[in-house]
């Protein structure tokens, strides 16, 4: 009996963020894409998500290539995570490529990586999948969508994309390919579903140029450009229009510094000789002559502009006159920290532009026509919305409906949802493991929903610490209870609290008797703080002999 095609999105349904597909014909593995997705408000102190791909680790020499679309963290921020655990070839195109040794260089993995330079148009063999890599229009350099053919049939993957026939570089998606693809037949098209809800066309990057020209026009002092760090597109575009409004300009973070420099040697950014300055040479420039740009256009607190708003950053702070744009939109889920970020910068004397007082940013991902556009180009047979929350992807499944598709023909499925196809079904299959994995310090994996459920806690109404003193032979408390509390309550505006509680613990300590003495007291003082102030700290008893 010949084998199914078993598609499995391991990242990226259901979510913005941390892409990750695997395709599955027999005993062969092919992996598209390694992303990260950013914390949530809710996720305290994690630094970044990545996939779960345990599933993968009993199969890991069944990974026969790992095939990377383009540069942004959403495709390639968990690189090195997988690189650590899997011996599998990666396929990029060369700045996505450069990006990769970027980071791979740093977390000192590069020697252990087989990177693999592709080029648009090339035709590579990857076991039993020959896969066709495509040019697409996104917001940075070097984006490329997949058409993969299988044993079973052709797979199209659009990979991040956007129908920009004025894009910053020059290069339009290839028309004629998707044409190509469609001639031959596709079995299943597995599309970008980012914008679904937005109606009409996402419009050219193009239209960012006049928005810089004006801020740098009119700004009356330095101008500050918060982006993402590998917006190769917008450094580019920020470069060229210091050069028409007579700026200088300098990048701010070690990552768009590494990563403009890989660019810039690649020869996808031209930066003109006696452009770039240190940020030493522009803070002791005249003001109305400078461009700084930096990271943090997610509202990120650690970050330089998060810093900024904060008045904590060392190298430099805002001053009165400054104009701060913010060139990007908000992910979701990140809306409200990026409006805090910027009323912050209001309330310290600056300026701030932000789509949509002025097109400073442009999606790199398609709209609702656009979308449409690309289905009717390739007229798959099955159809499967990825990179999107359900809302997203539900949308996008309805957009198919409209153009002709017919229901039973479309999955919309989560991270672990397995299809399976032959020549000519498609059908849902079993769950694999598809959630979060968080990323704290050093840590990868190592907290869960309870560690994470106890911090909420923690944040939410504090701590409150008892320290019970015992005499090693009778088991009785050998002096009254010490209390210390952290984010509950502040301790010298509530000292009648305090008394009322060392007596609840000293009397509950003794009606234990010895057996669980801290258990007793902890359930006692829980109770006692939530009657007494609505709140539920969480209480630990420490019980020391003497």
């Amino acid at each position: 009996m010949a084998s199914k095609l078993r598609i499995i999105p391991i990242g990226g349904l259901g979510e913005v963020g941390k892409n990750m597909m695997a395709l599955e014909y027999g005993r062969n593995i092919l992996i598209i894409d390694t992303g990260l997705m950013f914390p949530e408000n809710d996720m305290l102190g994690i630094d970044y998500i990545i996939p779960d791909y345990s599933f993968l680790r009993d199969k890991a020499d069944l990974i026969r290539g790992i095939i990377v679309t383009h540069g942004h963290e959403d495709h390639t921020g968990a690189i090195k995570h997988v690189i650590e655990e899997f011996n599998a070839p990666i396929y990029a195109t060369p700045l996505t490529r450069g990006l990769l040794e970027v980071k791979l260089r740093e977390a000192k993995l590069l020697d252990k990586a087989a990177l693999n330079t592709v080029q648009a148009g090339d035709i590579v063999e990857i076991g039993p999948f020959k896969v066709e890599f495509y040019h697409v229009c996104h917001s940075i350099p070097d984006g490329v969508g997949l058409g993969i053919t299988t044993p079973v049939g052709l797979i199209v993957h659009s990979g991040d994309f956007k129908i920009d026939h004025t894009p910053v570089d020059g290069w339009v998606t290839d028309f004629s390919k998707l044409g190509e693809f469609a001639n031959r037949g596709v079995l299943a098209l597995l599309s970008d579903s980012t914008n679904s809800t937005k109606p009409g066309w996402t419009p050219s990057e193009a239209v960012i140029d006049g928005a810089l020209d004006k801020v740098l026009r009119e700004a009356p002092g330095r101008v500050i450009i918060a982006t993402f760090a590998s917006l190769i597109s917008r450094i580019q575009q920020v470069a060229n229009a210091c050069v028409r409004n007579g700026r200088k300009m300098t990048l701010v973070g070690t990552s768009m510094q590494e990563n403009a420099k890989m660019a810039q040697k690649l020869g996808y950014l031209e930066l003109p000789d006696g452009l770039m300055v240190s940020i030493e040479q522009a803070l002791g420039m005249p003001d109305k002559k400078v461009v700084i740009m930096t990271t943090g256009s997610q509202g990120e607190p650690s970050s330089i502009l998060g810093r900024l708003s904060l008045g904590r950053n060392r190298s430099f702070d805002l001053k009165d006159d400054d104009t701060v744009v913010v060139s990007s939109h908000p992910i979701p889920g990140n809306e409200e920290m990026v409006s805090r970020t910027i009323n912050r910068l209001f309330q310290r004397g600056a300026r701030v532009v932000y789509d949509p007082i002025l097109p400073v940013h442009v999606s790199g991902h398609a709209s609702a026509e656009e979308q449409k556009l690309l289905i009717n180009l390739v007229r798959p047979k099955f159809f499967v919305p990825i990179h999107g929350e359900l809302r997203q992807l539900h949308q996008h499944a309805a957009l198919a409906r409209e153009v002709g598709l017919p229901e039973e023909n479309i999955a919309i499925v989560e991270n672990g949802t397995v299809i399976e196809f032959t020549e000519d079904s498609m059908s849902i299959s079993e769950r694999v493991p598809g959630g979060y994995v968080y990323v704290d310090g050093t840590g990868v994996g190592d907290i869960g929903p309870e560690v994470m459920r106890e911090r909420d806690n923690l944040a939410r109404d504090g701590f409150v610490v008892v320290n019970l003193l015992v005499n090693s032979k009778t088991r009785k408390l050998a002096e009254k209870p010490l209390i210390l509390s952290k984010g509950f309550v502040f301790v010298r505006d509530s000292e009648e609290l305090f008394s009322a509680a060392a007596k609840k613990a000293e009397v509950a300590a003794f009606n234990a008797n010895g057996q669980g003495m801290a258990r007793a007291v902890e359930e006692k003082l829980s109770e006692f703080f939530y009657a007494e102030t609505k709140r539920r700290p969480m209480v630990f008893a420490l019980v020391n002999e003497v």
